[in-house]
């Protein structure tokens, strides 16, 4: 299965060269199943299925919050934010899961999809830089989601998605299985360290000039991942390649303020 996550950053301009730049980039790609982060209303429907149009993809939306006139700042205009997941074919069964720590206009969802046989499942965490706590809080809800469709003979799962947390973070830890929280410890792949080890493989970078006007949230950051469950006996859940991708610029301007992640994994004997 080919998976790319990235957090796709509203609606905000220039979206229709953003979404052209982005439709392109997976057309080669090719991906079976694409993650999407900050989602928002656009047109008839959202940039999610604006941009599974032109792929050929079906499109599952879920709203995480909304928010008033102003809540972001004098003129800013009320909205709302979401997940997505694009795929093949429509997925067998959806599902939306409310995490920990919600705020106003700031609550965070994970998004569950049911592609094939395999569970994939996406996120954005709470971004600020203090929020380390909340975001344990929203890793730890995380897995028992995910263990609920867990057992030894189940197929490998997919967890993508915007954590707002760098490698060595505990939340990141958690998910690797490297550190304990409420009590107890779990294990994922991170894909990208099962190809590139320790290399950085930075997803929010200084180089992409829409990130630059948020150097306040520390740029030259991993913080978007792709994580799988643990390797199976029969080599399902192997990661086989692990790229960042939608790295391509027009006139300067990449399609999100995040570069995207793409991962190949196993997931037939």
């Amino acid at each position: 299965m080919k998976v790319v996550t990235l957090n796709f950053w509203g609606v905000e301009a220039p979206l229709d060269k953003r979404i052209a730049l982005a439709v392109r980039q997976l057309q080669a790609l090719a991906p079976d199943v694409v993650c999407l982060q900050e989602v928002q209303p656009h047109g008839d429907a959202t940039t999610a299925h604006a941009i599974a149009s032109q792929l050929g993809m079906h499109a599952e939306y879920a709203k995480a919050c909304e928010w008033e006139d102003g809540a972001w700042g004098p003129g800013s205009k009320a909205g709302e934010q979401g997940l997505a997941i694009l795929s093949r074919s429509a997925p067998g069964k959806v599902v939306s899961t409310e995490l920990p720590d919600p705020r106003p206009g700031d609550a965070r969802i994970l998004l569950s999809a049911l592609v094939g046989d395999i569970w994939v499942h996406t996120t954005h965490l709470h971004y600020r830089l203090d929020d380390g706590v909340a975001r344990e809080r929203q890793v730890v809800a995380i897995d028992d989601v995910i263990r609920a469709h867990r057992d030894n003979t189940s197929p490998p799962q997919i967890l993508c998605g915007d954590f707002n947390a760098t490698p060595d973070s505990d939340e990141i830890r958690f998910l690797r299985g490297l550190t304990t929280l409420a009590g107890r410890r779990t294990h994922f792949q991170d894909a990208w360290m099962r190809v590139h080890g320790s290399a950085e493989g930075i997803t929010w970078s200084s180089e992409n000039e829409l990130t630059r006007p948020l150097r306040s949230l520390d740029i030259d950051r991993r913080i978007d991942f792709i994580f799988v469950t643990s390797r199976k006996k029969d080599g399902r859940g192997t990661v086989r390649d692990c790229r960042v991708v939608l790295t391509d610029r027009e006139d300067g301007i990449c399609a999100s303020d995040h570069y995207a992640v793409y991962a190949d994994v196993q997931d037939r004997v």
